[in-house]
Order: structure tokens, then sequence, then C-alpha cells
């Protein structure tokens, strides 16, 4: 919130940029119908593939958002808040974002004679080609917008994200401004300029970044529809009790873990392809659909584990609560809508009962399943 007004800056600056440079693409290839008309250079089913490549290289460049998303999300009233706005938002927004690329990208072999992958190669061959004073005051605007986008975006979805995540490891030592900058130590050693040195090197960055993210997606995704069929006990949640149903074993819940790294050893062979061994062709074939492959198969293992060793705090049938939340309190207490909770007995194995799961039939017995009561219903309130 301390920074928003860069974002609102961003907001009107980046996309009017984009566009411009889009316009600015299509006029000096002396129309849009050169460059549509301009013949495929691959056929049949490479071509196939390299279309799906691409469209895996799409869902890798948001794949961060998709499991860092509850770093945002949790700020949100209700859930349909959530979910509306990111529903129209994203795909509408990464389509245009994609299209304005693809086309500018293009204008290149019809203006210059060969394709031009990084847009600000391109900027620096309308210098080179024009260094008129409106040629030198677009590429200088342009340019600054993709370094404010890039800014933006690192902040959004690097910094911020990488900063909850740390503070929530270590809490007495890091807070999310240290962890942002631990993030941005670690990018700077990563020297992500190599990254950028060529469309292979970018495309494969992008393809490895999606096995790993997509195996954490296929758990977290599995967990919460399938395994737990939407029931959380929140206040558990927040809770460091060795008794607890989020504790685990040993406080590591070992399922998720194998089911992530099957999730990833699935496109390792195809990885190994994809940075110049000689691999089977299923396993490339296995690599081109990674994110799907990683999610699917983590999302599988972690399932039928679930299945084969059985977690705490599950429904048998969908029990989200959503936009029914009446009170968020997670203190101890038995004021009006908090939990009637005593602490003691409940490291005895004492019964523990949530008044506002007591008037749906439905209570915390201590031991993480939802058990359903037979209680009357609750007198109604003033």
């Amino acid at each position: 919130h301390k920074i928003r007004h860069l974002f609102t800056v961003k907001a009107y600056f980046v996309p009017t940029a984009g566009v411009a440079f889009f316009i600015w693409a299509i006029v000096r290839a002396r129309g849009i119908g050169p460059i549509v008309r301009q013949p495929s250079k691959l056929h049949g089913s490479v071509l196939a593939w390299e279309v799906v490549k691409g469209i895996m290289s799409s869902i890798a460049n948001f794949a961060t958002l998709i499991v860092n998303d509850p770093d945002f999300a949790r700020f949100a009233r209700k859930p349909r808040d959530a979910f509306w706005s990111q529903l129209i938002t994203i795909p509408v927004g990464f389509a245009i974002t994609s299209f304005i690329g693809i086309i500018v990208s293009s204008s290149s072999s019809v203006i210059f004679n060969e394709p031009i992958w990084s847009p600000l190669d391109l900027l620096k061959l309308f210098l080179d080609h024009n260094g008129s004073t409106g040629t030198r005051v677009g590429v200088f605007f342009i340019s600054t917008a993709f370094a404010l986008a890039q800014l933006g975006t690192n902040i959004a979805a690097n910094s911020v994200s990488a900063g909850t995540d740390m503070t929530a490891l270590m809490p007495r030592y890091l807070n999310i401004r240290r962890g942002g900058y631990i993030c941005a130590a670690v990018g700077l050693a990563m020297c992500p300029w190599n990254l950028l040195s060529s469309t292979n090197n970018f495309t494969t960055y992008l393809s490895a970044y999606s096995v790993f993210l997509s195996s954490i997606a296929g758990v977290i995704i599995c967990d919460y529809y399938w395994v737990r069929r939407g029931y959380l006990q929140i206040r558990d949640l927040y809770s460091a009790k060795k008794s607890g149903p989020y504790y685990y074993t040993l406080g590591v819940h070992w399922r998720g873990y194998v089911a992530y790294i099957a999730g990833i050893a699935v496109n390792v062979v195809g990885f190994a392809g994809a940075v110049g061994t000689k691999v089977p062709i299923g396993a490339t074939y296995i690599y081109n659909l990674n994110f799907f492959c990683g999610f699917i198969v983590a999302a599988a293992v972690y399932y039928a584990l679930c299945r084969l060793s059985p977690i705490p705090a599950t429904s048998d049938h969908w029990l989200e609560v959503g936009d029914d939340v009446r009170n968020g309190s997670l203190a101890y207490g038995s004021g009006e809508g908090a939990y009637a909770y005593d602490e003691e007995s409940a490291g005895k194995g004492g019964e523990v009962v949530a008044k506002g799961t007591r008037e749906n039939g439905w209570a915390d017995d201590g031991s993480g399943s939802a058990d359903k009561l037979d209680v009357p219903p609750a007198p109604a309130r003033s």
C-alpha cells in the first residue's frame, strides 16, 4: 500500500506505451497485412508442437501468479472479490500482451528481413535506421515503460511473495522488507541477463520454471478441492501445536513433498533433452506439456497418498464456508462468535467446539476431522 502510486502510474503508462509500440511497428511494416500474411516456415506436427510449446511458455509466464496468488487474495473481503477480478483480468491481460508481442516481433521480419524476438533489440534497430528526434523520443518512452513494467512486476510477483514467505519461516528475524532484499540479492546472483542472451535460453528457462511451479499448484489445488473438499479449521492454520491437525508428521507434510517430487520427476528427462542431452522422443513430448504433466502427476500422487494414509481436517462432502463467514476472530475466548476454546483442556484431549459451526451441526472435536453433532438448532438471536 505504500507504493500503490507506482502501480497506478504503471497501470496507465505501460499499456499506453505497449499500444504505441504496436501501432509504430505496424506503420513501419506498412500495415498489418504484410505481417500476418507471412508464410509459416514449419508444417505438420512440427508446427503443432511449436504451438503447444508456445502455449506452455505463456502459462509458465504467469505460473508464479498461480502459486503466490494467496499473498494478494488474502486481502479480499470475500472470495468472490478475488475470483471475478482474476478470472477476467489475467486471461484478457495476458492475451492482449501476447498478441502485441507476436505482431511486433513478426513485424521485424517485414521491416528488417530478419526475426527479432527481443523488443529491446527491435527498438535499437528502429533507432539505428532512423535517428530522428521523434524516433529517439519514442524509443525513450517505450524503453522507460519496459523498465517500469519490470520494476512493478518484480515487486508484485517476486519481492512481495518472497518477503511474505520468508517472514512466515523466520518471523523473529525477517520481515517483508528484509525478505525482499534477500530476493533481490539472490536475483542478481543468478545473473538473469544470461537468460535473455538468446531466445533458446529464455524459453528453456520459462519451461524449467514451469516444471517446479506446476507440481506445487497440483498439490495445493488437489488438497483443497478433492482431499479437504473446501473444509478448513481456520484457527488451527495459525497454531503450531503438535496436537493440531496441520502439524502432520513431526511438523512435515511428507505426502505433499512426495507428490511435489513426483511431479518434477516426470519432466526431468525431458528437461535434460531441452539443455542438449540426447533423450527418448517420448520424454521430449512429455516435457513439451510440462505444466499439465507436472500438475496432473503431482495432484494424482498426492490424492493417492492421502487415500492410503488419511490426513485430519477433511470432509466427506463440499464444506467451504466462503462468503458465510460471520466472525473471523482467531483469538481464544468465549465471547460472542468466538471459539469456546480451553487451551489446557485441548492439550489434554478435551473437546473443542466452535459456536459458529455448532449452529450448523458441525464441530471440531480436537481430532481434526469434521464430525456431525446431534444437537438441536440454536435459538434465534436478536
